[in-house]
């Protein structure tokens, strides 16, 4: 009889820690989306885009910020990170995603994809990320977006660079719910990566005419 009654109470616990493993009763993280938005006033007449073949390479991306996690800097310099939310994915391959809907919604440059093509390309663009977090001030409220880049343009057949750009973006959040935080990152990263695709674009433009 006790033997019978330990295997049935041994049944249970076994059950009970099978279930514990599989069934997850937290809700999971709610993952936001960055858009590509501003459009540039083209540097050439409509329709005449420069028919180079650009790669976006994979940005760099500085410690603490390689994740999907989204970033929040406090008035101390610690670094946190929001609960229950995420990016669509890494951080790298959000910018580099972000950087080609970029140029494919503004005028001025065909041809642009990501850095799978790189080899098949005439030119390149490399990003480093040195800022992209929400920064709280000692004053409290509701966060500044700062997204601060470094990126440069080059050549792919000899790696001559042909220009650098350095955005270095501020936009406030409406208020400190996470939509607007969200909203406040979108238009910092929409401003930046639009005045790197207007100089990229330039660039090329010269060098395409000294080249014809």
């Amino acid at each position: 009889m006790k033997r019978t009654m330990l295997i049935a109470l041994l049944g249970v616990t076994l059950a009970a820690c099978a279930g514990s493993l599989f069934k997850n009763k937290a809700a999971p993280p709610t993952m936001y989306v960055l858009r590509a938005t501003r459009n540039m006033p083209p540097a050439d007449p409509p329709g005449e885009d420069h028919p180079a073949n650009l790669a976006v390479l994979r940005p760099r991306v500085r410690a603490g910020l390689d994740t999907d996690r989204i970033a929040a800097l406090y008035p101390d310099l610690h670094m946190d990170y929001y609960a229950d939310v995420r990016w669509s994915g890494p951080l790298d391959e959000v910018l580099q995603d972000l950087t080609v809907q970029q140029f494919h919604v503004n005028p001025g440059l065909s041809n642009v994809s990501a850095d799978v093509s790189v080899f098949a390309s005439t030119y390149w663009l490399e990003i480093e990320v040195s800022d992209f977090q929400a920064e709280y001030s000692a004053a409290g409220g509701a966060p500044t977006v700062h997204v601060h880049l470094r990126a440069r343009v080059g050549n792919a057949g000899d790696r001559h660079v042909l220009a650098h750009f350095e955005p270095d973006v501020h936009e406030a959040a409406a208020d400190n719910r996470m939509s607007a935080i969200v909203d406040a990152y979108n238009r910092a990263a929409d401003q930046a990566l639009s005045d790197i695709a207007t100089g990229v674009a330039a660039a090329l433009s010269v060098k395409t005419s000294s080249v014809n």
